[in-house]
């Protein structure tokens, strides 16, 4: 897959997207199946070569990011692919180092770690929120371009996704949300006051682009108003990132089943599960 161009300007919400005809659950199918047979030559590739690669994602609430986590790994080894969702730190972990409870987390030869959501917190809800300190949070914007150049000259391949999402989108996800009993988990404090923070949050999104959009970790921006092709677009962009290739293995062929010399099932009373469908 060729490799794509990044834009450098501030990711702004794009007409683009909404412009576009919808996608089919057909078409959507047919494509998300074709990049799910390239990422599993990805891991294989992964496995045989022991890279190593970091994948964060960023971004609006309610832009989408776990739709396309889930698509990323669903047909993949959670062995390899990696996902990691850390909760607010706890008290031991406050006074660690602030990159520490992430660095733990790094994957090892063979290893492919997504983060859901990342280190980035500081740059996002903990400086709108309050949850740092000014010192901290400056402390961060200046140590993390440092830090990350330092992950990258290690070998680790570092990739960096935003999804950006248009204010009327979010706020209809969002109310999609308190509608629906099966997303409700998925509406919490925070959410509410990223909705009415909107321009607190963009502020922030600003800021940490102008620090850490570096030439060795740029930022990726996604456009999401469009959840399907938002997961094709990113799914291939991350695959067209990485050198990998396909790997030859031997020819898979299914062994005869053994013999039963002499085994008889039991005559036992099982507790089947009710048949209910």
């Amino acid at each position: 897959m060729s490799k794509q161009k990044t834009k450098k300007s501030a990711p702004v919400e794009s007409p683009q997207a909404a412009a576009k005809a919808k996608l089919s659950r057909q078409d959507y199918e047919a494509k998300i199946a074709e990049l799910h047979a390239e990422l599993v030559k990805l891991q294989i590739w992964a496995k045989h070569t022991g890279a190593r690669i970091v994948v964060i994602f960023e971004g609006r609430d309610a832009a989408g990011k776990g739709g396309v986590i889930k698509r990323l790994t669903e047909r993949v080894s959670p062995r390899i692919f990696r996902v990691i969702a850390l909760p607010a730190p706890s008290e031991r972990e406050r006074t660690q180092i602030y990159f520490q409870r992430f660095f733990k987390h790094f994957p090892s030869g063979g290893e492919i770690v997504i983060y859901d959501r990342s280190w980035y917190n500081r740059a996002g809800v903990e400086r709108v929120m309050g949850f740092c300190t000014d010192d901290q949070y400056h402390r961060f914007l200046r140590m993390c371009p440092a830090w990350e150049k330092d992950i990258v000259d290690s070998g680790i391949t570092l990739i960096k996704y935003w999804f950006e999402i248009s204010k009327e989108e979010q706020t209809r996800r969002f109310n999609g949300r308190i509608r629906d009993p099966r997303k409700i988990w998925k509406l919490s404090p925070m959410d509410l006051e990223s909705h009415r923070r909107w321009y607190e949050y963009s502020e922030a999104r600003d800021a940490m682009f102008a620090a850490t959009d570096t030439k060795i970790a740029p930022w990726y921006v996604v456009e999401a108003d469009d959840k399907r092709r938002a997961r094709l677009n990113c799914i291939s962009h991350f695959l067209s990132l990485i050198p990998y290739k396909e790997i030859d293995h031997p020819k898979i062929v299914l062994p005869a089943r053994q013999k039963a010399k002499g085994y008889r099932a039991p005559v036992y009373d099982y507790h089947f599960v009710p048949a209910k469908y």
